[in-house]
């Protein structure tokens, strides 16, 4: 198994007025592009076949669906997560110099980070000596998503870590520039930036925020997880990340679209975390 982290490889990530766009590199796979399908579905037989046989037939978009009003509680915890994706990584803030230093002592509690500018970030997937200059792609709550992993749900995060399971790639997806990308595809999948959600998955996550404060932060990992089990289902190497990405967006969609889906924990594929 090989690791392979270079900085040919990266999200080409901006953000501008509050907004992350998408940048494409032509050259290189590890890109946020999501033109291109992939029908594989990964995850154990009995939630699979209830994705299908659970399926609601609300059709996405439909202006009955579109048109469903959010409580007052449901909108502050929107805004809220909006608020969270609104604040840019600040290498120069104490406190996200401190979750920097806590993500690493999180992934490696036995190793000593050298410094927050050290050739050791490359062990966990970044693309250079300083990951501030991935996190500025998708701003501080990518860092927030990375480390709320690693210390809510530690074993799945290490497992993904180290590439503990299945039959690896020889050359494989970088887990930090990854967990990125995770973080950058449910902002766009959710709708986030809109007032209100436009599509049914987002409207129903509204619903799961209103429930529990930490419902965006459980779906990114239940996302990351679901994502390396595509990874392996689709036996990906490195050039093929867009379309095992695509893949997971369109499992969590099935999933998010569910009519029985009242807390975070309901989903068919929390079970991967």
């Amino acid at each position: 198994m090989c690791f392979l982290i270079s900085p040919l490889i990266s999200p080409f990530f901006s953000i501008t007025s509050a907004v992350c766009h998408q940048q494409l590199n032509q050259e290189h796979g590890f890109t946020l592009i999501y033109a291109i399908k992939a029908n594989a579905m990964v995850g154990p037989r009995a939630w699979i076949g209830g994705i299908f046989n659970r399926s609601s037939n609300k059709r996405l978009g439909s202006d009955k669906y579109l048109n469903y009003p959010l409580t007052p509680h449901q909108e502050q915890s929107l805004h809220g997560l909006q608020e969270r994706l609104g604040v840019p990584f600040d290498e120069a803030r104490l406190d996200h110099q401190e979750a920097l230093r806590d993500l690493w002592n999180a992934a490696f509690p036995n190793v000593k980070l050298k410094s927050l500018i050290s050739e050791q970030w490359k062990d966990m997937g970044w693309q250079g000596a300083n990951p501030s200059t991935d996190f500025r792609g998708c701003g501080f709550i990518s860092l927030e998503n990375l480390l709320y992993f690693a210390t809510r749900y530690p074993a799945c995060f290490h497992r993904l870590l180290f590439k503990q399971s299945g039959l690896r790639a020889t050359w494989e997806y970088p887990f930090a520039v990854a967990g990125i990308n995770v973080t950058f595809m449910l902002i766009q999948m959710l709708d986030l930036f809109s007032e209100k959600p436009k599509c049914l998955p987002g409207l129903n996550f509204v619903k799961l925020i209103g429930e529990d404060d930490e419902a965006f932060d459980v779906l990114y990992c239940i996302a990351f997880a679901m994502m390396d089990a595509q990874w392996l289902a689709m036996r990906a190497s490195y050039m093929e990340f867009n379309n095992v990405l695509q893949a997971t967006r369109m499992q969590l969609e099935r999933e998010l679209s569910l009519d029985d889906i009242q807390r975070i924990e309901d989903l068919p594929a929390f079970n991967l975390i």
